[in-house]
């Protein structure tokens, strides 16, 4: 597999990176985790847009799925014709989420763009994948997701607090990509997780690498890195948009 961070920004784009946007290649198939803010330009110099073939969306705040309103456009308005739906898995709601969003009625809404398939806890098979939800801590409906494809995983906090159902998804994964949009001065009240937190439960999982990402522009990187190091003995990294790892 090959993971490419597009986006990795907290909340809102940054000055060096679109919102949560996550590329996971194999076997010529192309799925997307995520398409936040911003994340739809700088996945263009990845792929071209007609190779996408799913997304899946941990979540419906903005820094998560917005991007797809562009992705609409690309799909019903291309000048060689409308292109065929695109599978979304997202948590119940979506189609409706999706359709305000670009204030469009709820029916039809985007569904001549779009399969709509729910994202719910337990696997899903999406082209060579094997994709495992579970239901994380955050206030709104929320999954981190596992992507396992020829004896590779790679795991997907999306945003959550603390969490026992994470280190139960990412157990002896390859590589996790853990939120850590905030520092131990200023936590905030479980709904995401610090830096240590982060390092905590990739530590507890028994991750191979873990990827720091979520990354909120007021922190420090330093800051967070270190944070992050006292508390996780394996490789560890800082998410910055561009990254790609190859995993096998």
């Amino acid at each position: 597999m090959r993971v490419t961070v597009v986006g990795c920004a907290g909340s809102f784009p940054g000055p060096d990176s679109p919102a949560s946007c996550y590329l996971i290649e194999h076997d010529g198939f192309h799925l997307l985790l995520d398409l936040g803010n911003g994340a739809l330009g700088a996945l263009q110099r990845h792929i071209r847009l007609d190779q996408i073939d799913a997304v899946v969306l941990s979540h419906l705040h903005a820094d998560h799925c917005l991007d797809l309103c562009g992705l609409y456009v690309a799909q019903r308005y291309h000048p060689e014709g409308p292109r065929s739906p695109i599978p979304v898995w997202g948590p119940r709601g979506t189609p409706a989420r999706m359709a305000r969003a670009y204030d469009l009625p709820e029916h039809p809404g985007m569904s001549g763009q779009f399969d709509f398939p729910v994202l719910e806890s337990g696997e899903h098979v999406i082209g060579p994948f094997t994709v495992t939800a579970a239901r994380v801590n955050h206030p709104v409906e929320a999954y981190g997701v596992r992507v396992a494809a020829g004896g590779q995983a790679v795991v997907y906090s999306g945003d959550t607090g603390e969490s026992e159902a994470l280190i139960a998804l990412a157990r002896d994964a390859d590589v996790a990509l853990f939120e850590a949009s905030c520092l131990e001065a200023r936590p905030a009240p479980d709904v995401h997780l610090t830096a240590r937190q982060a390092a905590e439960h990739a530590r507890a999982a028994g991750v191979g690498t873990l990827v720091l990402t979520h990354l909120v522009a007021w922190n420090d990187p330093a800051a967070t890195l270190a944070e992050a190091r006292a508390a996780f003995g394996g490789e560890l990294l800082l998410a910055s948009s561009g990254l790609t790892l190859d995993i096998g």
